[in-house]
């Protein structure tokens, strides 16, 4: 290369670096900022690892006073920033901050540095999910203008952070921490603009004590449970009637709680009592308030049915899970006019009062989730299906067929019926469930062909976020109860029946699966190629059928596969090898006779029959020979050109190619959606509740 074409390259490269840097600039100065601020905000930037994120992602959380240049307003981008918060990170600079967002980066094994106190005009400070760890320093009680402090979800530790200043809360989450000691509630109620105050899942001690001005107390938000509190604090909770939303679970109390303690709460809307002992009298009367919208009582010990929920006319969610009820569900429940969410998993319920279709018959109109998994429900499947978004009927004794009843328009999102003992064939009218993204019926005995009419179902060839469901899966071979996934989470699962026939090639037009469990059938016929086109798939099991052919290396292209099985068929042939196919067991590929190479001990290769030495040695030296000829003028010839630039201009350019500038980065790795043992999604305004 010429000299001055090496330097056109070199003025090129120049000149786009000072474009993007210009571009850079210019969208910063576009919202009224200072140039050293503009400067301050880049050197902020690039004090930490961006996963990713681009440029508008970061400008779009900045604001500046259009009068000073100041930046007034600094919301980071969720997931985007990995590293160090150091105390002497230019952040400490926008002396002028008044909104500051750093919440759901990644912040790991960062103590929360003393230098927030010169961000003295701060009046919103969110450092939720950073991964903080150490103490709150005491320096944050000179941020007195602070209306809104939330530091949850976090690993700090030490006493109950100093806010005998901070006179202007209105907002103060320090939920989910490792803080301990006793809780300053005399102070806390007094504070005159106080109305959330969040402190559940800590170590904290100590006793309730209400002062006699509480009655003033502006608080309508208050989460003390999963603490480690002493005597009897609820009593003095129940003078604080301006209160809304209560979440008092785990609170471990000597004494079983007697529901009419909340009756003086008549604006209560929202309590969270799961993991305490309930006074079974107060659980019949009707000493409640009235205002009611939503109880969660999970692992309380209830034993009967509550009589206490008649009462609640306004109810919309009602979680009594994991308890010890038996017996049949009360027709009453469903004339409730408002319901939309009831979870009675893990009980003992048997069935309904009433006829079969008591559901479909109820005043109530609202309801859209029903979660009636891990019970002994006996009969037919109750028809109401198409009126709810989410059915979960997992693990029961139902017999009969899945009722054929799904009309147009049908608002089904996720239908689980698997491990109950259905007969039949899986219902055409699914087809007009134009939402379904989530389908269980594992483990019944339903006898059909596989449903190639599911191609048609648009919500299972695209992602969805709306709602969190639960699901028991079996995904990557383990079974697993999971919860809190997301509708992204587009699902099949047939496995435990009697289905027959060929796995159809439409299969490949479901883009959006993430999981296929076909395992345990009587599949016949071959592996469909066309699941090479379902390129989010991250989990795939055909164990346990009739199929027979090849493994498809086109599997080998699926980016996301972390699991597969096509153990106990009668496929044959070499097993595909490449990154999808390596990490497997060897029981993904067991059972089939006809199969070989890795995992498997059996090589596909025979051992060459002898020949005689003489045409062993002329065949080698021919195609060395071939090999030298072939490789000899193109490698000669790209030798001598990187040589020579190397030589003349060692550029960094090819430094980089080669990565010896560098260490090599690692691959991302997808993960799946979070586990959890059980079902606890709820409105946005409802506190989701952790079995953990």
């Amino acid at each position: 290369m010429s000299q001055p074409c090496l330097h056109l390259r070199l003025i090129s490269v120049l000149l786009l670096y000072c474009i993007l840097f210009a571009s850079h600039v210019l969208m910063i100065t576009a919202l009224a900022c200072r140039p050293d601020q503009i400067q301050a905000l880049i050197q902020f930037k690039n004090e930490f690892e961006s996963n990713g994120c681009n440029r508008s992602d970061y400008l779009n959380g900045v604001q500046c006073d259009n009068s000073t240049g100041a930046v007034t307003k600094l919301q980071l981008p969720s997931g985007c920033f990995t590293g160090v918060l150091k105390t002497n990170s230019s952040l400490f600079g926008f002396n002028h901050l008044r909104y500051l967002n750093l919440s759901h980066n990644n912040f790991t094994y960062s103590s929360l540095p003393f230098e927030f106190s010169s961000l003295k005009r701060l009046e919103v400070l969110s450092l939720s999910s950073n991964g903080f760890i150490g103490q709150v320093p005491s320096s944050f009680s000179n941020l007195i203008h602070l209306t809104h402090l939330n530091l949850s979800h976090n690993e700090l530790t030490g006493s109950f952070p100093l806010v005998r200043n901070l006179t202007k809360l209105s907002f103060l989450d320090l939920s989910y921490n490792q803080f301990s000691g006793t809780i300053p509630f005399n102070l806390l109620l007094t504070m005159p603009f106080l109305s959330h105050l969040d402190l559940k899942k800590n170590s904290l001690t100590g006793t309730f004590e209400v002062p006699n001005s509480s009655s003033y107390s502006r608080l309508v938000y208050l989460s003390l449970g999963q603490n480690q509190f002493e005597g009897k604090i609820l009593k003095p909770i129940s003078n604080l009637i301006n209160l809304k939303h209560l979440d008092v679970s785990s609170l471990n109390t000597s004494y079983p709680i007697d529901l009419s303690i909340f009756s003086p709460l008549k604006s209560l809307l929202v309590l969270h009592l799961s993991r305490n002992r309930l006074l079974p009298a107060s659980l019949n009367s009707s000493d409640i308030p009235l205002s009611l919208e939503s109880l969660v009582m999970p692992r309380c010990d209830i034993t009967e049915f509550p009589n206490i929920l008649k009462t609640l006319q306004n109810l919309l969610h009602l979680d009594i899970s994991s308890n010890m009820i038996k017996g049949k569900i009360p027709e009453w429940l469903w004339k409730l006019p408002h319901l939309s969410l009831v979870n009675l998993v893990n009980n003992s319920f048997t069935g309904f009062e009433g006829s079969s279709d008591v559901l479909l018959n109820s005043s109530v109109h609202s309801l859209t989730v029903l979660d009636l998994s891990y019970n002994k429900l006996t009969g037919p499947i109750p028809q109401c299906l198409s009126n709810l978004k989410i059915v979960n009927l997992r693990k029961n004794s139902l017999e009969g067929s899945i009722p054929d009843e799904f009309y147009s328009g049908a608002f089904t999102q996720t239908l689980d019926v698997g491990y109950n003992q259905l007969t039949g064939k899986l219902p055409r009218s699914l087809l007009n469930c134009s939402f379904l993204r989530f389908l269980s019926v594992d483990n019944n005995m339903i006898e059909d062909t596989f449903p190639f009419w599911l191609k048609d179902l648009p919500n299972l060839q695209h992602a969805y976020y709306v709602y969190e469901d639960t699901m028991d899966l079996q995904y990557k071979g383990l079974f697993m109860e999971q919860g809190k996934v997301l509708t992204s989470y587009n699902t099949i699962d047939f496995s435990g029946n009697k289905l027959e026939g060929q796995i159809p090639e439409s299969i490949g037009l479901l883009k959006a699966l993430i999981a296929l469990n076909l395992s345990n059938n009587a599949f016949t016929g071959h592996i469909p190629l066309s699941l090479a086109n379902v390129t989010e798939l991250e989990s795939l099991d055909l164990s346990r059928n009739q199929l027979s052919g090849t493994i498809p290396r086109e599997l080998g292209s699926l980016s996301f596969l972390a699991y597969i099985s096509v153990a106990h068929n009668n496929l044959m042939g070499e097993i595909p090898q490449g990154p999808q196919f390596n990490g497997q067991a060897e029981t993904s590929f067991e059972g089939n006779a006809g199969l070989c190479g890795l995992p498997l001990q059996g090589s596909c290769f025979a051992p060459p029959t002898q020949q005689p030495e003489e045409d062993d040695e002329e065949e080698e030296e021919v195609l060395n020979w071939k090999a030298v000829v072939i490789g000899y003028g193109p490698g000669l010839l790209s030798g001598l050109v990187i040589a020579h630039v190397i030589a003349s201009y060692r550029p960094k350019w090819y430094l980089k190619i080669v990565g010896l500038d560098k260490p090599k980065g690692v691959k991302p790795v997808r993960f799946f959606a979070s586990l959890d043992s059980r079902w606890d999604s709820y409105d946005n305004h409802v506190e989701r509740e952790s079995d953990t």
